[in-house]
């Protein structure tokens, strides 16, 4: 029922590593980005020494745990370089005996769900399965690395509007059945896509897309029991591709539409890994419970928690003073300034927009807005 969705499984780990190991678009992607040089001038024996390389490290992966271990290892390291500092809070309010829905806000492609991965290991709390949009899997091969670290495929790409119900029908059953059945964590954000102006907001459909496995005699406040789902607000002082983001909106605003380039959602996962973050905090908010009236009732709450206890840094306060002509801590808007040294006046401003638009949202709460 969901085999054509699911993560590998630990039985499936030694056939799938030997078909990356071969895979040539692995190889190349390896080898353009730790062996550039030798890559350009000569591509076949770089992309040879990456397959020799595959070979040897995956030696030591017979499981999935095996792989999740290393994967920490590599996020330790990662995080301690392009960081200064990664902070979580909140644990307390998860129940270690049951499982969890992790609904986070969505501002990198790939780092926003191996933090939450990295707080639960550091807690001994099983790791999640994290949802992956298909329109992020154009090769075959980026699936079978997705799927083999835990990650399930969510179809965004139906050819009409039943095949997608039947899409949406099978992801629902198949998170309530991983959650309330096989017992495991899964996190998927909030809405399709990053959100790249800063503005953290739960598309309901989502949330109706959960709901569809109900059965209608089942009360929406036990259904929400059973899928325990916990926000959670994930804050960066800086975002890496935060001048990519503010390039593509100013288009947008000024053509209606925006194109992307072939490999810009592969360049978009490399730059927010390794690119500077400044600080980077987590909060995991209390559980979503109650008698809600419909999905957009449950979707406002989860924006509430998301919002509450988003952590403002300086980046977001001096954009939000800049942008309403007040005085601003100096140091920081040399920062950003330096940041935007290259745009345009348009793309400036919806970079300051984005870093001030938390502010704004936490405003509007305290006010009773959102």
């Amino acid at each position: 029922m969901f085999d054509d969705i699911r993560p590998y499984r630990d039985d499936e780990v030694a056939a799938v590593i030997e078909k990356l190991i071969n895979e040539r678009g692995l190889q190349v992607s390896i080898a353009s980005l730790k062996l550039p040089k030798l890559y350009r001038f000569f591509p076949s024996f770089a992309c040879s020494i990456v397959k020799l390389s595959l070979k040897f490290r995956a030696k030591k992966f017979h499981n999935i745990e095996q792989i999740q271990i290393e994967v920490a290892k590599y996020l330790h390291h990662l995080i301690k370089k392009s960081t200064d500092g990664f902070s979580f809070s909140g644990i307390e309010n998860l129940d270690k005996s049951k499982p969890a829905l992790f609904i986070s806000n969505h501002r990198d492609i790939v780092l926003d769900v191996a933090l939450v991965n990295l707080a639960l290991y550091k807690n001994d709390i099983n790791t999640v399965e994290a949802a992956v949009g298909d329109n992020l899997l154009h090769q075959p091969w980026v699936a079978d690395l997705m799927r083999i670290n835990k990650s399930f495929i969510v179809k965004r790409n139906a050819e009409n509007k039943r095949a997608m119900l039947k899409s949406s029908k099978q992801l629902s059953a198949y998170i309530h059945d991983t959650v309330a059945n096989r017992q495991q964590n899964i996190w998927i954000a909030q809405r399709e896509g990053r959100a790249k102006d800063g503005i953290d907001k739960t598309n309901s459909a989502l949330i109706s897309m959960l709901l569809l496995n109900k059965d209608k005699q089942v009360p929406i406040e036990e259904y929400l029991e059973q899928l325990n789902i916990i926000p959670v607000s994930i804050s960066y002082e800086f975002d890496p591709c935060d001048n990519d983001k503010a390039i593509e909106l100013a288009e947008k605003e000024a053509t209606g539409s925006y194109v992307k380039q072939e490999g810009e959602d592969l360049k978009s996962i490399t730059q927010g890994l390794v690119g500077q973050k400044g600080r980077v905090h987590l909060e995991f908010c209390q559980a979503i419970k109650g008698d809600f009236a419909d999905s957009k009732a449950i979707a406002a709450t989860i924006d509430k928690e998301i919002i509450a206890n988003y952590k403002l840094y300086n980046s977001n306060l001096v954009a939000h003073a800049t942008l309403n002509r007040q005085q601003a801590d100096t140091s920081v808007l040399a920062q950003l300034n330096q940041r935007m040294e290259y745009l345009s006046d348009e793309q400036k401003h919806w970079l300051l927009t984005m870093y001030a638009n938390p502010v704004y949202a936490k405003e509007q709460l305290a006010t009773g807005i959102v």
